[in-house]
């Protein structure tokens, strides 16, 4: 098990590589760049930058060099310095940028994490164990809305309903505003979760070797936990390596119909400025999530199921 973890820590590296190439090549794609932005902004205000202010610029920025050497500039200052870059935009570091955001972004995602995993459960088991049952139809209809519902509109309707029925103070960041971007945010990963461990379970439970548990005597509870969820569970641990990446990057509508000061708004005002720095720090961020969140659900696999500790023997 050791091993495993080890070989997974020396593979998320080369990884990391990767993603942080892809994403500045991404921020790059789109024709021009920051100061191509910052001229249609002066214009459309009736004023203009002269060639003089373009080449400082150019030359502050460091716009006027190859991209890998700008790659280069980027990733060795993250990796000796822990030092992001610049945002043109704001005309600060990145790293206080996302200092100030970031740990908000997390326990957003943290606690809507844990929400759904606490929702989820308990429903995904009672509507395989109660298959067809009133309860059962409930849970899938509360499932098939969640998935289909958008979130901004979801978010939209519970400061509605939060202001007009409750009286309490919406739209502007206060504990009740994340509360609601808790259970928006929760929604739809609630739902779809239910849905895959209820199909899981519902498979496990008529295997063979339930029924011959069930033959031998074994109660109902102890059966059911000892033996087919814990397997049933395993695609659901699965989970975290895409949920929580997710619901970072998946916040930005909620944060900005919400007025909520995260990393998601920031990250829609970097890629609409073409601020380089900033967006390919966020986007940077998250995949090292998604490693990170995919070797969690790994480990927790390996001690969940056996079958997976005998294979990294």
């Amino acid at each position: 098990m050791a091993a495993f973890i080890a070989r997974r820590f020396l593979y998320m590296v080369p990884t990391v590589f990767l993603i942080s190439l892809v994403a500045f090549v991404i921020i790059q794609l789109p024709p021009g760049d920051y100061l191509t932005t910052l001229m249609a902004q002066y214009a459309s205000q009736g004023e203009s930058l002269d060639q003089a202010q373009l080449d400082a610029m150019n030359e502050r920025y460091g716009l006027d060099q190859p991209f890998f050497v700008q790659y280069w500039k980027w990733i060795s200052g993250i990796m000796f310095h822990l030092d992001f870059g610049q945002s043109f935009e704001w005309s600060q570091s990145v790293s206080g940028l996302l200092a100030d955001r970031l740990p908000l972004t997390m326990a957003l995602a943290g606690l809507t994490l844990l929400l759904t995993w606490f929702v989820a459960v308990p429903l995904g088991v009672f509507s395989a164990v109660k298959q067809y049952s009133i309860g059962d139809y409930v849970a899938t209809t509360i499932g098939f809305l969640g998935l289909a519902t958008p979130n901004f509109l979801l978010a939209l309707v519970m400061l509605w309903v939060a202001f007009s029925t409750f009286g309490l103070s919406v739209g502007e960041a206060n504990p009740v505003t994340f509360a609601i971007a808790i259970l928006v945010l929760g929604t739809a990963g609630t739902a779809g979760l239910i849905r895959i461990l209820r199909a899981n379970l519902l498979d496990e439970l008529r295997k063979p070797y339930v029924v011959a548990a069930r033959a031998q005597g074994l109660p109902e509870g102890r059966l059911l936990v000892k033996y087919p969820l814990r397997v049933a569970m395993n695609p659901f641990f699965s989970t975290i390596g895409w949920l929580l990446p997710s619901l970072v990057g998946g916040e930005v509508i909620v944060a900005t119909v919400m007025n909520l000061n995260t990393v998601g708004p920031l990250l829609l005002g970097a890629l609409r400025s073409q601020d380089m720095y900033l967006a390919g720090s966020i986007i940077l961020i998250l995949g090292v999530l998604t490693v990170l969140g995919t070797l969690i659900s790994d480990i927790a696999l390996a001690w969940l199921d056996p079958r997976v500790r005998l294979r990294y023997r």
